[in-house]
């Protein structure tokens, strides 16, 4: 039997560009004779969306339509999609056609010669600036954090087998991380170059704000590098407190105090407030740790789900 594709789209703030990127996607698999499905997440948008979406199943009955119950991030929204995916493959793109569904059967291919999962490399970014430079932060936090690959490209346009998106939801968080977590389940991984266009209506949904969120979510959700960093100033902060605490003890012995107990009280709370941020970077460790073992809540909760 063919391969059964599904298409995992993030709904947010588009009424007026995602039916016809849905039907651009359902041209294009029914040209190459393709097996597929299209899942659509609204997350919480505040425009209709949603009424726009929900009329798809009727248009559409390789189209189902889901409508969170209110917005929880982007990659909350993939993750719910790639949760209700029943395909062999799950493909994953915007909403607002910067990635031509022309463009899919590049990734297709590509991972049809054996990778577990296939990033779009885009020719050339339609992005903002301030965009670009997020992307190299995030893509440098990647690299450390998740030992990504450092030729590799992570991009929202991508495709991955049924086994990668099955070991990604055993990995239980309330703050999934859509590339991290392939990353994570992946072994075999690559690029494809691919077109990127540029927003055809309104502007994009990631600003500053969120790019710093998503920032934050990949420091404290997938890593102790806080942690450790705010240690090494404790180990830091303890061993000058020590050197400070021996010269004013030394210099209390050789040339006696004006003040009495000054020494004293110097040499203990030097040492003590260096020793205390090293015990609460190493207490938060084990608690960061502890956390994401036990997370068990969900990361969204699905309001209405409409189907053909």
């Amino acid at each position: 039997m063919d391969s059964l594709y599904s298409v995992v789209i993030p709904v947010y703030n588009s009424e007026a560009i995602v039916e016809k990127t849905v039907t651009a996607v359902v041209d294009f698999f029914k040209a190459n004779n393709l097996r597929f499905e299209i899942i659509l997440i609204n997350d919480g948008s505040p425009d209709n969306s949603w009424e726009v979406i929900k009329n798809l199943p009727d248009q559409f009955q390789e189209v189902v339509s889901i409508n969170l119950l209110k917005n929880y991030g982007q990659h909350s929204a993939v993750y719910c999609g790639i949760r209700e995916a029943k395909g062999d493959f799950i493909i994953t793109m915007d909403d607002d056609m910067q990635n031509p569904p022309s463009e899919i059967i590049h990734l297709i291919t590509k991972i049809n010669e054996g990778y577990d999962a296939v990033f779009g490399e885009f020719k050339r970014k339609q992005h903002a600036g301030y965009r670009k430079l997020g992307t190299k932060v995030i893509d440098y936090l990647n690299t450390k954090i998740f030992n990504k690959p450092k030729d590799l490209k992570l991009t929202n346009f991508r495709i991955f087998t049924a086994e990668v998106a099955n070991r990604m939801g055993q990995y239980r968080t309330f703050f999934p991380y859509i590339p991290g977590l392939v990353l994570l389940s992946s072994s075999k991984m690559a690029n494809v170059l691919c077109e990127h266009r540029a927003r055809e209506i309104g502007s994009s949904n990631y600003n500053l704000w969120r790019i710093a969120k998503l920032t934050s979510r990949i420091l404290f959700n997938y890593s102790s590098f806080p942690l450790k960093f705010l240690s090494t100033i404790g180990v830091g902060v303890s061993i000058i407190s020590a050197i400070g605490g021996i010269f004013y003890l030394v210099r209390g012995l050789m040339f006696g105090s004006k003040v009495a107990g000054w020494t004293s009280l110097i040499v203990i709370v030097s040492f003590l407030c260096g020793f205390i941020i090293l015990m609460l970077g190493i207490i938060g460790e084990y608690l960061s740790r502890i956390l994401n073992q036990m997370s068990t809540m969900e990361s969204y909760q699905v309001k209405q789900i409409v189907r053909s």
